[in-house]
């Protein structure tokens, strides 16, 4: 088809979003590691460090993975290196968002910033990709807050 002589083009449409909803227990997980103040040691020790989110077996809920985390209190006892740690938690060959407490040093002070993760790897299924993708929207929303650092 032309129009006033050029030839008609076609766009990719963006992703449709997917429909999935945000699990109740996932917006406790990210209101939890948000707040970084705790009174006692013990609270300090049970927070989390890392943990990824998955969609459920029927698609439509982005939930806590099972067994999926890293607490504070794991560092140093059963955990030497956190992001290590935490980048094999990751699938090989699945898609998975995360969230990772980062800390670390500029010149003037130590940082921390908590970090949404999108982990998509070239091997995982298209369809995952597409569902995780078009997904993401849906937890954006849910995680509010200006600390947030969006990979």
């Amino acid at each position: 088809m032309k129009l006033m002589g050029m030839s008609k083009c076609v766009l990719p449409l963006p992703l449709q979003a997917s429909g999935v909803t945000v699990n109740d227990e996932v917006i406790r997980v990210f209101n939890d590691m948000k707040v970084r103040k705790s009174s006692t040691q013990e609270e300090v020790r049970k927070r989390k460090k890392a943990v990824l989110f998955c969609l459920s077996e029927d698609r439509k809920k982005i939930i806590v993975e099972e067994g999926k985390q890293i607490l504070v209190g794991d560092i140093g006892e059963t955990v030497d290196d956190p992001y290590g740690c935490f980048v094999k938690l990751l699938p090989p060959n699945d898609c998975r968002y995360a969230l990772y407490d980062a800390t670390y040093e500029t010149k003037e002070s130590k940082k921390e910033d908590l970090v949404f993760i999108f982990w998509a790897p070239e091997s995982a299924p298209l369809k995952s990709k597409m569902i995780y993708a078009s997904s993401k929207d849906a937890i954006k929303k849910k995680f509010t807050g200006e600390d947030l650092v969006w990979l």
